[in-house]
């Protein structure tokens, strides 16, 4: 397979580009919104016991993941057979309608059908992300992936805020308001989304496309997808450092209550919109996305290096701020790794990318969770609570080794 003559990109459409935008935006929301008291809901079915909840919590998590890893090829193969819209406006109604059934859920088993079914539907950043790929010339896609990479921080600041406002009220009214954003989502683009994919340019559909492990041997195509795809899993997979382990770490290295943990995470997802909505379309103009890269890479290891040794809570706040730029990495692989691949291929592309996401998904939170566990337990050989952040460092230090031949290639081309 060869990417060295893609078909002609269309011209971008700001108008679609927009509902894109709004589509992963409402998404989040609806996705952060409901976190904040899942856990909540569940604890209200096992009477309150919370060390179950906690231990059912992390199964819903992991069945999520999974759910991820087995129907996003499957996903981006029918959009790249379909088109894109018809697969996000059906991934936007199926995420209403599960939603409410989590709303309405009478008993935990309908709870977790809720979950499996909003891993499924899910799916639909990976067809966005595939929609940018068709409408935007390669050299701005990392500032347009940037932008996605934005609204996703925007939702998981509003979106946790909000769902605990409304968890105050009542446990169940965040499902609610959650299948009223994709509702309002799927008939925005009812009405305003044009589809992306020209019919001369749609793939055939096949078993060996729609699988996890079929969508995976794009991903082995050529070194360059080989190397890039490796790295984009070492992120996903180093990423669940913070996502698995914060709220302990904060409460047990810096004694952090609940409005502090919030604040960092405002922090956080605060910086994460900067970088990726404002500082990156500017560097863009300047730097090339291997550069990016490279500068991503460098903040990030940084900043898990003291995140891990840091003793002080102001020091993790540096870190919160170092560890933003390492936001630079992901639209600038995006922006690489679509160039690698044939235009009427980013539906398996993105398809294979959220399996890799799906597996770092359900082995990032038992690695993470256990390195933790296992530094502070008393009968450790030493007290390193912040163990899983150096983990976290080690493997993005592996990522850029792992991308070494991509990286020397001045003005890569694949």
């Amino acid at each position: 397979m060869s990417a060295a003559s893609p078909p002609p990109v269309a011209t971008p459409r700001p108008a679609a580009f927009a509902f894109v935008f709004v589509t992963v935006l409402l998404d989040m929301l609806a996705l952060g919104v409901v976190l904040p008291v899942l856990p909540r809901l569940i604890e209200s079915f096992v009477s309150g016991d919370t060390p179950r909840a906690a231990h059912i919590f992390g199964i819903f998590g992991s069945a999520w993941a999974l759910m991820q890893f087995l129907f996003s090829p499957v996903i981006g193969a029918l959009s790249d057979r379909f088109g894109r819209r018809p697969v996000i406006l059906l991934s936007n109604a199926g995420l209403a309608g599960n939603y409410l059934l989590m709303a309405l859920a009478p008993s935990l088993g309908w709870l977790f059908v809720g979950r499996l079914l909003s891993g499924i539907t899910s799916a639909s950043i990976s067809t966005a992300n595939a929609y940018i790929a068709d409408v935007t010339p390669p050299a701005q896609r990392a500032a347009r992936f940037g932008m996605l990479g934005a609204a996703v921080g925007a939702g998981f600041v509003l979106g946790p805020g909000l769902g605990g406002l409304l968890g105050s009220l009542d446990l169940r009214l965040p499902f609610w308001v959650a299948a009223a954003f994709s509702t309002l989502n799927f008939g925005y683009g009812l009405l305003v989304l044009p589809e992306s994919l020209p019919r001369d340019r749609r793939g055939p559909i096949s078993l060996s496309n729609a699988n996890p492990l079929g969508s995976l041997r794009l991903l082995r195509a050529t070194p360059a997808l080989r190397a890039l795809s490796t790295m984009t899993f070492l992120f996903n997979l180093a990423q669940y450092a913070l996502n698995s382990v914060f709220v302990l770490y904060a409460g047990y290295r810096y004694h952090w209550d609940a409005a502090q943990v919030g604040f960092a995470l405002m922090l956080a997802g605060g910086c994460s919109i900067i970088v990726q909505a404002v500082l990156l379309r500017r560097l863009t103009k300047h730097y090339s996305e291997q550069q990016l890269l490279v500068a991503g890479m460098l903040c990030g290891i940084a900043g898990f290096v003291v995140f891990g040794i840091s003793s002080a809570g102001w020091g993790f706040m540096l870190a919160i701020l170092l560890n933003s730029l390492w936001g630079m990495t992901g639209p600038s692989t995006m922006g690489l790794i679509t160039r690698a691949t044939p235009g009427d291929q980013h539906g398996r592309l993105q398809g294979g990318l959220s399996s890799l996401s799906g597996i770092a998904g359900l082995a990032g939170p038992l690695l993470f969770t256990g390195v933790f566990g296992y530094f502070i337990a008393p009968g450790s050989p030493c007290n390193l609570p912040g163990a899983p952040f150096l983990l976290a460092a080690l493997l993005v230090v592996l990522a850029m080794w792992v991308a070494r031949s991509v990286l020397r290639t001045p003005g890569y081309t694949p």
